[in-house]
């Protein structure tokens, strides 16, 4: 009698297995789930007065680099051009604050500067500080 009942608890184990998906499900939601949303900054740490001398050009492959400077007056950090987005013909970057890992400048002003990969049709870029316009600037090419 003993070995009956432990018998029909090993098979009702033993189906109630055959009825579990083993977790694709999850893995197939994940797998085509639409790619995240890139974040920008949303906060711009400067003011217009702490940039300046903003400038954009092809380089020698023919997509753009921005330069520009930016005043940070606490020498634990330094302006950093970070993120970059293209549309069409359209570029826009995004200026915010990074770690001072080195030297501080006397005058606390920071050259920064990106290439933006994947910009040799754009015509105008733009400087976003979180959702600032800082910069518009035009691209001559030719």
């Amino acid at each position: 009698m003993r070995t009956i009942g432990i018998f029909a608890l090993v098979a009702a184990a033993g189906l109630a297995a055959c009825g579990q998906s083993g977790g694709d499900d999850a893995a197939n939601t994940t797998a085509n789930a639409p790619p995240p949303v890139k974040k920008h900054p949303t906060y711009c740490f400067f003011k217009d007065a702490a940039t300046r001398a903003w400038s954009a050009s092809p380089d020698a492959s023919g997509n753009v680099s921005v330069k520009g400077q930016v005043k940070v007056d606490d020498r634990r950090y330094r302006g950093d051009l970070g993120q970059s987005e293209v549309a069409g013909d359209t570029a826009s970057v995004w200026l915010t604050m990074a770690p001072n890992t080195g030297y501080s400048d006397e005058d606390n002003w920071w050259d920064v500067a990106i290439t933006v990969p994947g910009s040799t049709a754009v015509a105008s870029v733009t400087v976003l500080c979180g959702k600032k316009e800082v910069a518009k600037l035009k691209i001559r090419r030719g």
